[in-house]
């Protein structure tokens, strides 16, 4: 890991782990601390609230006792709604970044219902309430030390391209540029690097397989049963053009985080098992693209 050129961490989701109910098998913590630990990885996101402990201080002793830090939290925060503030939901994440280390929360505009298999139409006064919201997030979180990201995510108020965009032109939210969400909702992550690569603050690393992709965006096929399908793959295996986005983001500069994140449905702990082999595929390609590139450590 030391002999690559980037800032590389990992999340929980590639060991199955998500926030959504009935997600699937969820792996204990020291499982997927140890094996990130063992794979050379030195951080990581949080995972879904309570994964971690919510404890300031004991989650930095956790993550301590695996030579572990924190990049960030995931959190997903209805934003559209007229009449509702979000950013009172947001303090408590903001606490425990500050206490752990972790300087990046990772927005989503949330549809209030549970999972990403379907989503409500916003309309005018719903979209001017999300624009305003992320805004106010942004402050709140740079208030705190902490840079606020907005993740467009399949089955959230931003997913398709027209939504991603009027985002970067409407608002003052940083991107975090999730490579596999933005393909499956019809936008090539490419063209978001080479239109706004000042506005990229995180970078989720997704390879993805575009025959799926395109069932879910078309509406064929559900997202939750997309990944149980394999829709997400380690990089380099998949039709997301990895290493090219790797090359554009170093040439504009970025020196953020890189992410490692292959989202998988468990049905047991066994089926944990090739959790760490597809992550360690992921770090070696990343290796080859920095050589074959020429960027060196």
């Amino acid at each position: 890991m030391t002999d690559l050129p980037l800032r590389l961490a990992a999340a929980p989701i590639s060991w199955g782990v998500c926030e959504v109910p009935d997600w699937g098998y969820q792996l204990p913590p020291a499982r997927v601390l140890v094996e990130m630990r063992d794979l050379g990885i030195t951080a990581t996101e949080t995972g879904p609230p309570g994964y971690l402990p919510t404890d300031p201080d004991a989650m930095r002793a956790m993550l301590s006792r695996y030579g572990l830090g924190c990049v960030g939290a995931f959190a997903p925060v209805v934003a559209h709604e007229p009449g509702h503030d979000p950013v009172p939901g947001i303090a408590g994440t903001l606490d425990r970044l500050v206490a752990s280390g972790g300087d990046v929360l990772v927005l989503a505009a949330a549809t209030g219902r549970d999972g990403y298999d379907s989503r409500p139409e916003l309309d005018a006064q719903g979209w001017s309430t999300l624009l305003a919201n992320l805004d106010r997030l942004v402050a709140a979180a740079t208030a705190r030390g902490v840079r606020a990201v907005l993740h467009p995510h399949v089955g959230t108020m931003v997913e398709q391209r027209p939504e991603v965009y009027r985002v970067l032109d409407d608002s003052c939210v940083p991107l975090c540029l999730d490579t596999g969400h933005l393909l499956v909702g019809g936008t090539n992550p490419a063209e978001v690097t080479a239109y706004a690569a000042e506005r990229v603050g995180l970078v989720h690393l997704k390879d993805v397989r575009g025959a799926l992709a395109a069932r879910v965006h078309s509406g064929d096929l559900g997202y939750t049963d997309a990944v149980r399908a394999g829709m997400y793959v380690p990089l380099g295996a998949g039709d997301t053009g990895i290493a090219g986005i790797v090359a554009a983001l170093l040439a504009a500069g970025y020196d953020g985080w890189f992410v490692l994140e292959q989202d998988r449905v468990l049905a047991s702990e066994a089926d944990g098992d090739c959790a760490a082999a597809d992550v360690a595929a992921s770090i070696g390609h990343l290796r080859a693209t920095c050589e074959r590139i020429g960027v060196t450590a």
